[in-house]
């Protein structure tokens, strides 16, 4: 069962912006408030990194990478988090994955989804 869905990827130029949406169809609202989430990445050849987090309390912390580019956001009514990503570079071509740790459940991971910047 597909927990966490993924969206907004796609091809753009170096200097442009997109922002990807992550939703969570199955949890019930109280579970995905409760939850921690975050964006990570796996660039080619490379280990999967952290590109952004958001507690159930809010907090964020970013990469240093994208620190002043990108914003991570949610909206626990719709079960939603998103990652604004401003100024892209090539760099930061890369599948990325949404992710979620549930409270008393464990971590969840999206399916992942392509993200390329061409210079």
């Amino acid at each position: 069962q597909v927990q966490l869905v993924e969206s907004g990827g796609g091809s753009v130029q170096a200097g442009g912006s997109l922002r990807l949406s992550c939703k969570a169809p199955r949890n019930i609202l109280s579970t995905f408030s409760g939850s921690d989430m975050a964006w990570y990445r796996q660039p080619p050849g490379k280990e999967r990194e952290l590109v952004a987090s958001i507690n159930s309390g809010r907090s964020t912390n970013y990469a240093d990478s994208v620190k002043g580019r990108f914003t991570i956001s949610r909206d626990n009514g719709k079960k939603m988090v998103y990652l604004q990503m401003n100024n892209l570079n090539p760099e930061d071509t890369a599948v990325y994955y949404c992710y979620q740790n549930r409270p008393n459940d464990g971590i969840y991971w999206g399916q992942g989804i392509q993200v390329t910047v061409s210079s």
